[in-house]
């Protein structure tokens, strides 16, 4: 009879490539049927309005100045600035109405009655949303009107790109410094590909009613509105979610507590070996907590710029630290510190359990160390002088800002973080290979850390999917397997083997059950995470199908953690089952907050914009930093610091921990975000969505509504929040420093 082992390892690679097949299906489909770059946009009488390199060029130039980390293009990116295909969309709208009504009624549209303003739009309607893109010769022809709205614009977006004074307050509402773009020519090429962006948005794809977008933004004006598909399969998602709940809680019930196990009398890990390369994971965390100030201090920045965009308290730094730089770094170190408390972890478990370092352990722990200190520096100075316009198109590319949120750093800077992730793989595995040959129990549960650590290093790949100037549907694709795949996907799988192991090593679970734990968790949480990628990329001009996957795969990513408040118990329990475990109070403190958030950030937050009808409303709005912010730190975050605070305690063993300081941590994080997401970012986004829906996606980013007293007062009431979160982090990285600071006593 088939073991239950080996029924959950059929199951977990029964998902993965049924999964995987699906992703690359869909994948060749988008680049089948993809928003096409025409090679020529003209006019009815053959004038060249804009040529395909010009698009491509444009994109490039967005993509130098920061790219999504200025406002958004179809809903991906920052929040300060507006999204520019919905701004650019309703702009072109109003003018185009306006020259109807001044020659029909020489008058404006605003002051037309309902009827013949009614009348006008279905007259709008038909330019805009009529596709005349021919397919056989390439090219795009756009109306006599277009025309002169896009000449309008042109005008309008180099004013505010450029340095025309009539700009300057709306400049500094979008937090974008006088001279963002330097030259005439880069202004005409962005233009082309803003234009190129918002057609997409409202042209009807070839024999269908809906646009390459799935007809969002929304916006009234130009017939962009729900569809019947985006009601449907909200409904499917809300089902499906009810569904597979009543399903994974019968199961638990039904599989029992499972096995109890006689505890340790002492720690295990104080009768574990220590080599030497074992010591050298401290130097890791030293930059961990300097990279964990550095971001909070971008962060305090960064949100600043929601209140003052042309500086700070005064002070013009945008001149030399524009938002775009500071947001780019302050992402980005996220990521970094979080990947790298992770490595360490990993660097630290990998020789404990053989016991011995391999050939050279040692050199390759500090050489990984040493590319990793310079990727780090080295992007974000390639970042500032691409976002100040110092490097070519090509440069900027390839050593600059690359425009795509959360992997901005250039592209050697990412085939460097590559090769760096291939060599910490290298490392994994070798102090490992011996204990597999052995056969041991563990032998299953060693397996899934490895292919969790293979899949941290070959899904970042992902990045390297797209080129300099590849179609943006394309490219947001690939961009999704990262930020998804990877920073969502693979590494809650490794942490999920990370913390499962490190209670095995400490005798409070039994290995079998732990494997079988991890296998299980893994094949549910897969089974929605993989296609749930999707449910980023509804109307990023991907086909029709693409939602309904999304809807109703992503629905199962929130269906484990409707069992979390038991993994929090079951993980409060063990912190109190024996006296010597009380030494590890925070560790598994930590991993009880882990819970909560994900709960709250990933399960709650995460779900009120995952159905399709509601992300159609509040894709680009504060209910997304809010789902990120409360997600990304309070799940990634608490456990990177979790899994720290594991390995110093086996490292330090006989050392008395500053426990003062570490709960003024805990609760400062908790609380210091709690309240950034439930006094700011949660009201602010609610605010928006409600005028999205009234208005459209154009107003809820308008600065006439976030330059509104009230909002700027939400703004503002991040302040008491982010205080207390600072407080957190300054007092984490105190008690790292004072306590690696001192020699380890054996």
């Amino acid at each position: 009879m088939m073991s239950q082992e080996k029924k959950l390892w059929i199951g977990l690679l029964l998902v993965a490539v049924f999964s995987f097949s699906v992703l690359g299906y869909y994948g060749y489909e988008i680049y089948q049927q993809s928003p096409p770059v025409p090679e020529k946009i003209i006019s009815d009488n053959q004038e060249v309005i804009f040529t395909e390199q010009e698009i491509k060029d444009g994109q490039n130039v967005w993509q130098s100045m920061g790219g999504q980390e200025v406002g958004t293009i179809w809903g991906h990116g920052a929040y300060v600035a507006p999204d520019w295909t919905a701004d650019w969309l309703h702009r072109e709208a109003v003018f185009i109405l306006n020259l109807y009504a001044q020659k029909d009624f020489n008058k404006d549209f605003d002051a037309l009655d309902a009827e013949k303003q009614a009348a006008l739009k279905i007259r709008l309607q038909a330019d805009l949303r009529t596709n005349r893109y021919d397919e056989n010769t390439k090219t795009l022809t756009i109306s006599p009107n277009r025309v002169l709205a896009i000449q309008y614009l042109s005008q309008y977006y180099e004013g505010l790109f450029m340095n025309a004074p009539q700009f300057d307050q709306l400049r500094n509402d979008y937090a974008i410094p006088k001279n963002a773009i330097k030259d005439a020519n880069r202004m005409h090429k962005m233009n082309a590909f803003f234009f190129w962006a918002t057609w997409a948005t409202v042209t009807e794809r070839p024999n269908s009613t809906i646009s390459y977008t799935h007809n969002w933004p929304a916006d009234e004006l130009v017939g962009n509105k729900a569809t019947t598909d985006l009601m449907a399969w909200s409904g499917v998602s809300i089902i499906t979610l009810i569904l597979c709940i009543g399903l994974l809680v019968f199961y638990h019930a039904k599989s029992g507590e499972g096995e109890t196990l006689p505890l340790p009398t002492s720690d295990p890990l104080l009768k574990q070996g220590m080599t030497p390369s074992m010591y050298l994971v401290k130097k890791y965390f030293w930059v961990v907590s300097l990279l964990m100030i550095v971001q909070m201090l971008l962060g305090i920045v960064t949100a600043h710029y929601g209140v003052e965009g042309n500086g700070l308290y005064g002070i013009p730094i945008d001149e030399i630290l524009p938002y775009a730089v500071t947001r780019t770094w302050h992402t980005q170190l996220a990521i970094l510190w979080i990947a790298t408390a992770w490595l360490a972890t990993g660097l630290y478990i990998a020789p404990a359990v053989s016991g011995k370092d391999p050939k050279f352990q040692c050199f390759g722990i500090n050489f990984l160390f040493i590319a990793l200190l310079i990727i780090v520096v080295g992007s974000m100075v390639g970042q500032w002088f691409g976002v100040m316009q110092k490097l070519d198109l090509v440069q900027n590319f390839w050593f600059g800002h690359q425009g795509y949120e959360y992997v901005d750093l250039g592209r050697f800077w990412q085939i460097f973080l590559l090769v760096g992730l291939f060599l910490w793989l290298a490392l994994m595995v070798r102090p490992l290979l011996p204990i597999l040959k052995r056969k041991t129990e563990e032998k299953n549960l060693i397996i899934l850390f490895l292919i969790s650590c293979a899949a941290i290093a070959f899904f970042y790949s992902a990045g390297l999917m797209w080129g300099r100037q590849t179609n943006l549907a394309i490219a947001e694709y690939w961009r999704w397997w990262v930020v998804h795949l990877w920073v969502e996907g693979f590494f809650e799988v490794f942490a999920t083997v990370v913390i499962a192991f490190l209670f095995v090593r400490l005798g409070l679970l039994k290995t079998k059950t732990a494997t079988l734990n991890v296998l299980f968790s893994t094949i549910v949480f897969l089974s929605g995470g993989i296609l749930g990628t999707f449910h980023h990329l509804y109307f990023s001009g991907t086909p029709s199908a693409v939602m309904a996957l999304g809807a109703t795969f992503s629905a199962l990513e929130v269906v484990p953690l409707t069992l979390i408040g038991y993994e929090a118990y079951h993980n409060y329990t063990l912190s109190k089952a024996t006296e010597w475990v009380v030494d590890y109070k925070w560790p598994i403190y930590f991993m009880l907050a882990v819970s909560f958030w994900n709960f709250l950030g990933a399960g709650i937050f995460g779900f009120i914009i995952n159905p399709p009808i509601a992300l159609y409303y509040v894709q680009g709005l504060n209910t997304t930093p809010l789902h990120g912010h409360t997600a990304l730190f309070g799940v990634y975050g608490m456990l990177g610091i979790g899994l720290m605070l594991f390995v110093l305690r086996s490292l330090y063993r006989k050392t008395v921990w500053n426990n003062k300081l570490l709960k003024i941590t805990f609760w400062s994080l908790n609380l210091g975000l709690l309240l950034m997401a439930l006094m700011s970012l949660l009201p602010i986004g609610i605010w928006q969505a409600i005028a999205s829906i009234e208005h459209g996606m154009w107003y809820a980013r308008s600065a006439e509504l976030m330059q509104d007293p009230t909002m700027i007062t939400l703004k503002w009431m991040r302040t008491f929040g982010d205080v207390l979160f600072a407080i957190g982090i300054v007092s984490f990285a105190w008690f790292v420093f004072q306590l690696t600071l001192r020699k380890v006593r054996s």
